[in-house]
């Protein structure tokens, strides 16, 4: 019954920012911990950002400075704010509910379909 449905994926210019939704049911949204993966063609999935329940956060160094995890407990919504992004983080963008929130953050088995992102010129 767990369902993530990702959004907000598309074609943007190195130094452009989007904006990546989750919205998930089939589970009680205020105390699940959620996270978001990417992962590109022959390289194994790799955590991008993960926020707790009381929204404590953890991001990968990578995007430390540039991406911004957030929760709305009201749309049961996680989201993903990219800014100042670069062609390094093309990939497909998934969203996990329910992991073990720590550090790093360990994932469930619940995922969403993914979403694309190009960053290119």
């Amino acid at each position: 019954q767990v369902q993530l449905v990702e959004s907000g994926g598309g074609l943007v210019q190195p130094g452009g920012s989007l904006r990546l939704s989750c919205a998930a049911s089939g589970m009680i949204f205020s105390i699940t911990a959620m996270a978001w993966y990417r992962q590109v063609p022959g390289k194994q999935r790799e955590l991008v950002a993960a926020i707790s329940s009381g929204g404590s956060t953890n991001y990968a160094d990578s995007v430390k400075g540039r991406f911004t995890i957030s929760r709305d407990n009201g749309k049961n919504t996680v989201y993903l704010q990219m800014n100042s992004l670069q062609p390094e983080d093309t990939a497909v963008y998934y969203c996990n509910a329910g992991g073990v929130f720590r550090f790093p953050y360990h994932p469930s088995d619940y995922w969403g379909q993914g979403t694309q992102v190009t960053v290119s010129s």
